[in-house]
């Protein structure tokens, strides 16, 4: 299983692989949505963990230009941005499951499950 971090925080990127690290044999990364779309295009990781809040390019933009051109594209927003109209922003831009930051276990369980079945949880973990 491959694994592209998408976060503007070093700390948080590395936070996110030492959770995710024995689930994944190759683990990329790139600090803006403005990268995600070439990384994506470059490395077609199973997994995208992209953040919302960054600076050239949000990760709700950067996951509808990924989908756009990358239908198959399973990405998991990653963020501390609560509440249902931004769980329902991410869905409506293709998400396959929000998760917050301060629960990154729920990571695993999500990787573990996906890489089982294709169905989508935005709906289920919201």
């Amino acid at each position: 299983m491959s694994l592209l971090i998408v976060d503007d925080s070093p700390e948080m990127r590395r936070a996110i692989r030492l959770v995710v690290a024995d689930l994944v044999a190759e683990i990329s990364e790139c600090a803006d949505g403005s990268q995600a779309l070439t990384a994506y295009a470059e490395r077609r990781p199973d997994w995208v963990l992209m953040d919302i809040r960054m600076k050239q390019m949000d990760g709700l933009a950067a996951t509808r230009q990924i989908k756009a051109v990358f239908p198959e594209a399973r990405i998991i927003i990653v963020t501390v941005c609560k509440g249902e109209d931004m769980r329902e922003a991410a869905r409506l831009a293709g998400a396959y499951a929000y998760i917050m930051k301060d629960n990154l276990l729920e990571l695993r369980q999500i990787l573990l499950n996906g890489s089982a079945s294709s169905t989508s949880q935005t709906g289920e973990n919201g």
